[in-house]
C-alpha cells in the first residue's frame, strides 16, 4: 500500500499507557496527551519486545535481558543492558481520540556492532 512504512513490520510494537500528568516529567508531558505516552515497543539492546510491567519498579521491562525503562521520565533506561531509552512519540487528544503529532523521537529498535 502506498505510504505505508514498514507494513506488518515488528519496528511497529507501539506501547501507549496512561499516568496521572503531574507524575510526568516536562519533557513527557510535553509530548503526552492527557497523560497517555506512546513509546516504541522494541528494546534498543537487541531489539526484543518490551512486553512486560514491573508494577514493583513502575517500568516497562524488555522480556529478553531484563532493560527497565521509566514510562514517566521519556522511557530512560532504568537498569539492564539497554543504551538508550526508548523511542517516544508525540501525541494530541483530537475529538476524543488520541493521535500521533510526530515521527518517533529518537531511533526505534537497535543499532548492530
Amino acid at each position: 500500500m502506498p505510504g505505508t512504512g514498514r507494513n506488518e513490520s515488528r519496528l511497529n510494537l507501539v506501547i501507549l499507557a496512561r499516568f496521572d500528568p503531574a507524575n510526568l516529567t516536562e519533557e513527557t508531558q510535553a509530548r503526552a496527551a492527557e497523560g497517555v505516552v506512546a513509546y516504541s515497543g522494541v528494546c534498543t539492546h537487541q531489539g526484543c519486545p518490551v512486553n512486560m510491567w514491573s508494577k514493583e519498579r513502575g517500568a516497562f521491562v524488555c522480556s529478553c535481558h531484563g532493560s527497565l525503562f521509566n514510562p514517566r521520565n521519556g522511557a530512560e533506561v532504568m537498569s539492564g543492558p539497554a543504551p538508550l531509552p526508548l523511542a517516544a512519540l508525540g501525541l494530541k487528544v483530537a475529538d476524543g481520540d488520541v493521535a500521533a503529532t510526530s515521527t518517533f523521537f529518537g531511533r526505534v529498535g537497535f543499532t548492530q556492532n
